[in-house]
């Protein structure tokens, strides 16, 4: 029902023009529901780009199906927003999707998580923007860690995250390096933070 609901209120916003599917991982749903979906989103006349945000490739490359991209396809302009923390999620598995979705013609950014002790280094992050970038993936956003509650162990600090996108210039090319972004708090949507 919410979804439904959710439709109908899409469908009475002509200002909205942009819809992204996201929260929980829109790409797990079935092939017949995930194109029911898209095609009453297509379906709205003011609708004019779709996007999806997807952690797929990286987790669960397999699903990523000709049957998948055909539908995928069929939905162009559909942009995907892909998730990608470390280089290591990069495997012949999710390279073999990620070409798969670009031959299917459909664009391809990532987002990923500053997150300390995991990828907050220059040699880490230099792997994963080259390695997105050399399979077809601009690197879009690096997201300064939210303040979910438990997460406090995986905050790098604003002026870290900073300082490792300008040790990236001028060793990667200007492509590779993602805007550094914080989603406020309370819904007051992304804000960028340099450098």
């Amino acid at each position: 029902i919410s979804l439904y609901l959710s439709l109908r209120w899409i469908a009475a916003h002509p200002e909205i023009t942009d819809v992204l599917l996201s929260g929980g991982d829109p790409l797990l749903l079935p092939d017949e529901t995930l194109d029911a979906l898209l095609t009453s989103l297509r379906a709205i006349p003011h609708v004019r780009l779709l996007r999806i945000g997807t952690k797929v490739p990286a987790t669960l490359p397999m699903r990523i199906t000709p049957a998948l991209v055909r539908i995928l396809r069929k939905h162009r302009p559909l942009w995907l927003s892909l998730h990608f923390t470390h280089p290591d999620e990069l495997t012949p598995d999710t390279k073999k999707s990620l070409r798969l979705l670009l031959d299917a013609g459909l664009p391809l950014c990532s987002q990923t998580v500053l997150l300390r002790h995991v990828n907050d280094d220059e040699p880490t992050l230099r792997a994963l923007f080259e390695n997105l970038v050399l399979n077809g993936v601009k690197p879009y956003y690096l997201h300064y860690t939210d303040a979910a509650e438990g997460t406090a162990h995986f905050r790098a600090s604003i002026p870290r995250g900073r300082a490792l996108l300008r040790s990236l210039n001028g060793t990667v090319p200007g492509y590779a390096i993602p805007l550094f972004m914080q989603d406020t708090p309370g819904g007051g949507g992304k804000h960028p933070l340099g450098p």
